[in-house]
């Protein structure tokens, strides 16, 4: 699985006038007849096998009315969802939505939309009281005020990201509220959402903040879905101790935040050892092949802006090994294959390395590629068309190549560190195999130096691979391949071990 996360109110934008804290009518807005027919087929192009169409569901902003106290920028946070069977009518009507998943499967790809099971807006539709939690006798105390009459609440609910206080900050998520799942009818109601989707056609859902729900639910509801459809279910999470409950009970994938992800930003933000990655795949006790792996989402800072690492290519020794060391899906978020570095505050969001969600805006490297529609890269510059290419390569590398789509992972790490020609503070190497091919993947992560370096591959791992039987080990040498490597700075090298050559190289 390749996963382009695709939020459609800034992927279609074409407007190029920027107004800070403009509205639609100012800045513009993609929608739903933006992917057209030239769009998905860039798109597939790219390499990309799914598509998570983000920001759709009905919900707070200035055009479907909420109060502007608890809405957070004009164009709102598409978590705070003020309709679970309606779509953002800044994107279209239902009959656009229908025809765009249309589209997308008659290009042969896949459809995941957002579940947004924990917190919904404030100012909601289709729950009863009984759905929430309640600060008894209190007040909401609403920390944003912004017209009279100000926003009022009685009692107040408890906030989403679990504030049960009438008096939320404005760092909490104050635009939304939180869903009681201590009631049943909270239960049948998400179930009922997730079977109206699936009539659509939709094929997955990316379940945000699912941890904040109880396992037991999903135990229930993905049972009780999969008796009738099979859709791909990802739960956003962040705490690896519910890793092994949420798969147990029914999700596919889960992000790989804390763990790849975190590794990889302190080796390239923070001067962290790469034999640091080691540690991942030990911690995650064999459940590597269920890990969604991404470098760029809604909620991270873009890697090509100040706040991250400021360059896109410096950044591609990460993506490259997120792609590469496993067979679980990877995700690129729309615009990261044009370096979109979200410089310069817009609005409600700040500067802050990320593109805004909140805000009516436009993705200005984006937009180079989709070149008022054309969507053929024909603005870009000469480093944004290696940049897109690279990518390219990468994402169609992992679908036609047997040892990284289905085969297994061996870590060299535990051998090569002895040897004062291998640098494990930059470098990092694993054996990517199955049947019919073995890879050697060699990633250099020094934006400034190249690195010669002479690879250990020990006997067992010969062997796991098929090119040595256990009785042909020379006991006294625990290595009998040794693999002589350059990498210029950033550069990852993939070599074919059976022939010798290198297949894949930036």
């Amino acid at each position: 699985m390749n996963i382009y996360q695709l939020f459609v109110r800034l992927f279609g934008n074409k407007q190029t006038n920027f107004v800070f804290n403009g509205g639609k009518a100012e800045n513009g807005c993609g929608t739903f007849n933006d992917i057209d027919d030239a769009a998905l087929c860039a798109i597939k192009d790219l390499g990309i096998t799914h598509i998570w169409l983000t920001g759709i569901l009905g919900h707070a902003s200035e055009s479907t009315g909420t109060h502007p106290d608890i809405t957070k920028g004009k164009a709102g946070s598409p978590y705070a969802v003020t309709d679970y069977r309606a779509v953002d009518p800044d994107l279209g009507t239902m009959t656009d939505f229908e025809r765009l998943v249309e589209r997308i499967h008659q290009q042969g790809m896949k459809v995941v939309i957002d579940f947004i099971p924990n917190h919904l807006a404030r100012q909601n539709k289709g729950f009863d009281p009984c759905n929430f939690y309640y600060c008894e006798g209190q007040a909401f105390v609403c920390p944003r005020k912004t017209v009279e009459p100000f926003y009022e609440e009685y009692p107040a609910k408890a906030t989403g990201n679990n504030v049960f206080a009438p008096n939320p900050s404005l760092n909490d998520w104050y635009d939304t509220v939180k869903l009681n799942y201590d009631e049943h009818d909270t239960w049948e109601k998400m179930l009922a959402i997730l079977r109206f989707w699936c009539a659509k056609q939709v094929d997955g859902f990316r379940v945000d903040m699912a941890e904040m729900v109880p396992v037991a639910f999903w135990q229930w509801a993905i049972g009780k879905l999969r008796a009738d459809d099979q859709p791909i279910m990802i739960a956003e999470i962040y705490q690896p101790a519910l890793y092994k409950p949420f798969l147990e009970a029914g999700f596919d994938y889960l992000y790989d935040k804390v763990g790849l992800y975190n590794t990889l930003e302190n080796i390239l933000c923070h001067g962290h050892e790469a034999k640091e990655i080691s540690q991942v795949w030990k911690d995650l006790n064999d459940l590597d092949a269920h890990m969604l792996r991404f470098m760029e989402n809604h909620d991270e800072k873009r890697l090509a802006s100040p706040q991250f690492v400021g360059d896109a290519f410096a950044a591609l020794p990460a993506v490259t090994l997120s792609a590469l060391m496993n067979t679980g899906p990877f995700m690129v978020y729309n615009g990261q294959e044009s370096g979109e570095n979200a410089n310069g505050a817009v609005g409600y969001s700040g500067d802050d390395g990320r593109t805004s969600i909140f805000d009516y805006c436009h993705e200005p490297q984006h937009q180079k590629w989709m070149n008022g529609g054309k969507f053929d890269g024909g603005q870009y510059d000469e480093k944004q068309k290696k940049l897109f290419a690279y990518y390219r390569n990468l994402l169609h590398f992992r679908m036609e190549h047997s040892a990284i789509n289905e085969g297994k992972f061996y870590d060299l790490m535990w051998c090569n560190p002895w040897y004062s020609n291998f640098d494990p503070q930059f470098v990092y190497a694993f054996l990517r195999y199955s049947e019919s091919e073995r890879l050697l993947v060699v990633v250099n992560f020094h934006r400034t130096e190249a690195r010669d370096v002479e690879v250990r591959i020990p006997h067992d791992a010969l062997a796991l691979m098929g090119k040595r039987k256990a009785n042909e080990f020379d006991m006294n040498d625990f290595a009998s391949e040794v693999v002589a490597v350059h990498l210029e700075p950033s550069e990852t090298k993939v070599l074919d071990l059976d022939n010798n050559t290198t297949t894949f190289q930036f």
